[in-house]
């Protein structure tokens, strides 16, 4: 499975010959200038919220790539009204889909369109088929449901998780999370775009290694096998 980290937090995602594109915002973040959207692929945008550093990209990409947005029924709605194509979900709901089953998993946060409309709530998602397990948190506090994941879940190959503190968790509660989903191998994003959210990388790292964990920090437009 290869992942790409295209900024913010947004991802591609090679999946059972899919592409699956995470909350994209691209265009308007200056660290991800580098980025061409022309050449992005996507078969499905999966949107954790409707907040506009997860949503900016994804109408464009959308259309470009007569891609199925899934997300929360509230967002799907939005997007439908625009004439795009789109599964609604709800927390706790799990789904099957061509490139493997989607459950839309509780995450802490709020949650608004970029016209002001309701955006529903927020959410994460654990992807699986038979070959590969992984969570994508969106953007979350900690919380205790996380918990549920292992109980619910098939064991977890990775997980993406926010670090940048303010607005979601910080790298020091993102530990304790990756305890929570008994995951060991962490993917970083939400961190550095803007101030409120730079981190030190070598204070992240330290506190995941102290755990007995890797925290992966990919650089815009870097590319992984998992």
């Amino acid at each position: 499975m290869q992942v790409t980290y295209l900024g913010q937090s947004a991802f591609q995602i090679a999946m059972h010959g899919k592409q699956l594109i995470f909350d994209p915002m691209i265009s308007s973040n200056p660290m991800a200038n580098h980025m061409d959207l022309a050449t992005l692929q996507s078969d499905y945008i999966l949107l954790s919220h409707g907040h506009g550093d997860h949503v900016a990209d994804a109408e464009m990409l959308a259309k470009q790539n007569d891609s199925k947005i899934i997300s929360s029924y509230e967002v799907v709605s939005w997007y439908e009204q625009k004439g795009l194509a789109g599964h609604p979900m709800n927390l706790g709901g799990k789904f099957k889909f061509d490139f493997g089953t989607v459950k839309y998993v509780q995450a802490i946060h709020s949650s608004m369109l970029p016209d002001g409309s309701y955006g529903g709530p927020s959410g994460g998602f654990v992807v699986w088929n038979e070959d590969k397990s992984f969570y994508f948190a969106g953007d979350t506090a900690l919380t205790l449901d996380m918990k549920l994941i292992p109980m619910t879940c098939p064991t977890l190959d990775f997980a993406i998780l926010p670090i940048g503190d303010n607005f979601t968790m910080g790298y020091e509660d993102a530990v304790i999370a990756a305890d929570f989903i008994q995951c060991d191998t962490i993917i970083g994003c939400h961190y550095d775009t803007f101030g409120y959210i730079k981190i030190d990388h070598e204070a992240a790292i330290a506190e995941f290694k102290n755990a007995g964990k890797n925290l992966i920090l990919l650089n815009i437009g870097q590319s992984i096998t998992l």
